[in-house]
């Protein structure tokens, strides 16, 4: 079975200077989202690596190879119209954060967890002014109000291209407080990719690595790494 995927129409991409920011032209046209609005981002840095990826396309688009894209459209399309549900979303995380659930046994992996998140959980408490209680096991624990009221609120501050990011930051790692660190550069996000995959490798190192799931880890972390990409790029000033 053969699949659709759409022609290369154009020979060169470029940036332009809109009144919705700076949008991305081929051969003069502008882009538009899945939603038909204009494709335009807060940053000029942000907008030449867009029309990078626009121009290293071949005969037909890929749009797996344009994580920047992708992003870009869902933060106008989605996310800047329904900013509160996507805020609380991300925020939820916190209450059923990766860093606060520990093993039980055996000490070499406790003592691993320990040694990655506790600096981590100290970091949150300090500069978010949110201090989360640790527990073994998988039992849900319930986390202090005025924590996540905190961590609430450091969400909802943002506008809808750091939310974007950070959507995919805490998804993919399943901690708000990894996807925070890396946001607000207390970590780079191969650390916390690595300190999001401590159970895994640890599981790997006993019984042997699976082909299939370094190959969807190997995905998973590269889209890690775009979303701090776009962080990065939309950020103005």
């Amino acid at each position: 079975m053969t699949v659709w995927a759409p022609k290369r129409f154009w020979k060169a991409a470029g940036v332009v200077e809109t009144p919705e920011g700076f949008g991305i032209a081929l051969d003069g046209r502008a882009v538009k989202t899945p939603a038909k609005a204009t494709l335009a981002v807060p940053t000029r840095a942000l907008a030449e690596a867009i029309a990078a990826e626009w121009d290293a396309q071949g005969e037909t688009v890929d749009p797996a190879t344009m994580p920047l894209t992708r992003a870009a459209n869902a933060a106008i399309d989605k996310v800047a119209a329904q900013h509160g549900e996507v805020a609380a979303y991300i925020a939820d995380y916190g209450g059923t954060d990766l860093l606060c659930y520990r093993a039980e046994a055996p000490e070499p992996l406790v003592a691993r967890q320990a040694q990655g998140w506790d600096p981590l959980l100290d970091w949150a408490a300090e500069a978010l002014g949110a201090r989360l209680v640790v527990t073994q096991g998988v039992v849900p624990v319930a986390q202090p109000d005025e924590a996540l009221a905190a961590l609430s609120a450091r969400v909802a501050a943002m506008d809808a291209w750091q939310l974007a990011a950070l959507h995919d930051l805490v998804g993919i790692s399943g901690s708000l407080l990894l996807g925070l660190a890396v946001a607000e550069g207390r970590i780079p996000p191969e650390e916390a990719w690595a300190l999001s995959r401590i159970d895994e490798d640890w599981q790997a190192e006993q019984w042997g690595h699976d082909e299939e799931a370094a190959a969807l880890a190997a995905v998973k972390r590269q889209a890690l790494l775009d979303a701090a990409r776009f962080w990065t790029l939309s950020q103005r000033g």
